[in-house]
């Protein structure tokens, strides 16, 4: 880096280049906030890609920037704008910091067009993130970073931002009333890569590999390649079917499989035993490694995605984390119209962790993805010690969640059974101290409770958001469409549920596997559409060991005024829930059978049928 640095520093001076702004550019394009000089409140710059040089004034179109290095240098303020005057390459990320007003935003602008995003020079940093941790000390590449930053608009005007190599695709911390609206994310080439099966005779198959993947064959392996990244082919595959719009996860054992060449975009596939592979589906293959988060959003507030147009996202799909007041409206994550590509996000798509206020997803497309469309949860930390009479030590448990802050000074938490799920204890946090990646340190307000049990653990209660999920169409996801637990107020109405493979609502809480928690308390499925979905399509599975007579982990679920239409399967399955109601629901099944047929109960109580309708295909 210091010999690049050096040659540019020469090139600059043979050009007569030697200004302070110039030279400030270039040693450190990602100014640290503290540093940054304010800028002139309601001023315009300008870039422009192509014709801009960073070296002008920026803040006239006829002299514009040619990159987001200068922004990088200032602490906007209210009335900014900054227009990006046409289309064309970014090797510079966009790290934005300072303070709009409500009345006076900062508004980012763009000429509509395509544009390609490098993350080779991008801003890098480390970052622990739920669900995803299986690289923390790992650099993430930054497309578009909000840092301390409050009240902006950024407005995409149509534009298309493509990305050449892994990268986040945004990121928003520490920040309030961020509103994103109008654009489209996409990758140039695919991490999730994609062949479609031409033909199948009896020890050979042969593929067509879609033209935005790239492959080489290795020691009869496939490998798949993309930029900055390469991996071989993974026996985790996804399979779409088109003529029955169902995707499904199919293991294919590699060590029985030799992959050959024959042709620059197709491969034969050679076997003895064909393990399913079958003419017209499309397979889907991805390195399942977490190392990424597409979206990433951490201690933020009043964040808003507004028509926003996802083709493809590498990770684990917009993250959300201990922020509150998220609004998705009008997302619709799906491949490229006329690509031929069947998969938008390398995971789940929209995933909460340890959220509150109200989380709004509406008017939304959610389809393509590799795992859940939507996942809204907090996070069971394991009690591991008792420091004092008022102070624990808990840890992160999951592999995958860990290193941040789960805990604040001034919150709730709730001291919780292992084996029942049950809480058995309240407590104030005086003071939060992260220990190391994996534990805590709660200074408590009170005594700690006499009974606690090894094993047990703690949930964050202020920390847990009311949900409303309304008017969307849910597709094309190998697993669950909506997973919920939280003890906050949860809307589902006016949805369309369209062949999730497994269950179209799962409602769980562990203790013991994913550490995801929590309970529920007041639950509407409503007016919603459930067509052909894995069975039950509405799963209410506490993983909870022990059944505490008289008491249930889950509480008050209303399921009404729904279609269901399904060939085989249950609608709902429950255990441990006082106060299910499945009313008024209209069902169209290919068999003879009754309401009560379609229903399965366990440790339940106060549950009620009734006023439901069966007709049959």
């Amino acid at each position: 880096m210091r010999i690049i640095y050096l040659r540019i520093l020469l090139l600059l001076v043979v050009l007569g280049c030697t200004d302070k702004k110039a030279l400030q550019l270039i040693k450190n394009p990602y100014l640290p906030v503290v540093e940054r000089k304010e800028s002139k409140p309601h001023s315009t710059y300008y870039i422009d890609p192509n014709q801009g040089e960073d070296t002008n004034s920026g803040t006239s179109k006829d002299m514009p920037w040619k990159s987001f290095k200068p922004v990088n240098q200032l602490l906007l303020t209210e009335g900014n704008t900054i227009e990006i005057l046409s289309a064309g390459d970014f090797k510079t990320s966009l790290v934005l910091s300072g303070k709009g007003t409500k009345e006076a935003p900062i508004t980012v602008k763009f000429a509509s067009g395509v544009y390609n995003f490098y993350p080779e020079l991008a801003y890098k940093a480390a970052f622990n993130i739920s669900n995803t941790n299986d690289a923390p000390e790992g650099l993430k590449a930054v497309a578009f970073y909000f840092l301390e930053a409050e009240h902006v608009a950024f407005k995409g005007m149509g534009a298309e931002i493509v990305f050449r190599g892994k990268v986040m695709e945004t990121c928003i911390r520490n920040s309030k009333a961020i509103r994103i609206e109008n654009i489209s994310f996409d990758y140039k080439h695919p991490t999730v890569s994609e062949f479609e099966i031409a033909t199948v005779k009896d020890h050979v198959a042969e593929a067509k590999i879609h033209p935005d993947s790239k492959f080489d064959i290795v020691d009869s392996m496939l490998v798949w390649k993309g930029e900055g990244w390469e991996h071989k082919a993974y026996r985790l595959f996804q399979v779409f079917d088109g003529k029955n719009q169902r995707v499904a996860r199919k293991t294919l054992p590699l060590d029985k499989l030799r992959f050959s060449k024959i042709g620059s975009d197709k491969i034969a596939i050679h076997f003895d035993k064909n393990p399913g592979l079958k003419e017209g589906l499309i397979y889907q293959n991805r390195d399942t490694f977490r190392d990424y988060a597409a979206i990433f959003t951490e201690g933020s507030e009043g964040v808003v995605w507004k028509d926003v147009d996802v083709n493809f996202m590498h990770g684990m799909g917009f993250v959300s984390q201990f922020s509150e007041n998220i609004t998705f409206d009008g997302l619709r994550v799906a491949p490229k119209e006329g690509s031929g590509r069947t998969c938008a996000a390398w995971a789940d798509i929209l995933h909460f962790s340890g959220c509150k206020g109200e989380i709004l997803v509406k008017n939304s497309f959610l389809s393509a993805a590799n795992d859940d469309a939507i996942n809204v949860h907090g996070t069971h930390l394991r009690i591991v010690e008792a420091l004092a009479d008022n102070k624990i030590k808990v840890r992160f448990m999951h592999p995958q969640t860990y290193g941040f802050k789960a805990f604040n000074n001034g919150d709730e938490i709730e001291f919780i059974r292992a084996t029942s799920l049950l809480p058995y204890s309240k407590a104030k946090v005086v003071e939060a101290k992260l220990l190391n990646a994996t534990d805590m340190e709660l200074t408590l307000q009170s005594s700690l409770p006499a009974n606690i049990e090894p094993n047990d653990v703690v949930e964050n209660v202020t920390w847990t958001p009311d949900v409303t999920i309304v008017d969307n169409t849910i597709t094309h996801i190998p697993t669950r469409g909506i997973l919920v637990t939280t003890r906050g107020k949860v809307r589902i109405e006016n949805n369309a549920f369209l062949k999730t493979q497994m269950s179209a609502i799962l409602i769980a809480d562990d203790a013991n596997s994913w550490f995801e928690s929590g309970y529920v308390r007041d639950v509407m499925v409503k007016n919603n559409k459930f067509v052909d979905c894995g069975s039950p399509v509405i799963n209410i599975h506490p993983e909870n060991a022990e059944v505490v007579k008289g008491n249930f982990v889950h509480k008050n679920i209303i399921i009404t005024d729904n279609q269901f239409q399904i060939t085989t399967g249950i609608l709902v399955g429950a255990k441990s829930t006082d106060g299910i109601m499945f009313a008024n629901n209209s069902i169209n099944i290919a068999r003879d059978v009754t309401v009560k047929d379609l229903l399965y109960f366990s440790e339940c109580d106060g549950t009620t049928v009734k006023n439901n309708t069966i007709t049959k295909q």
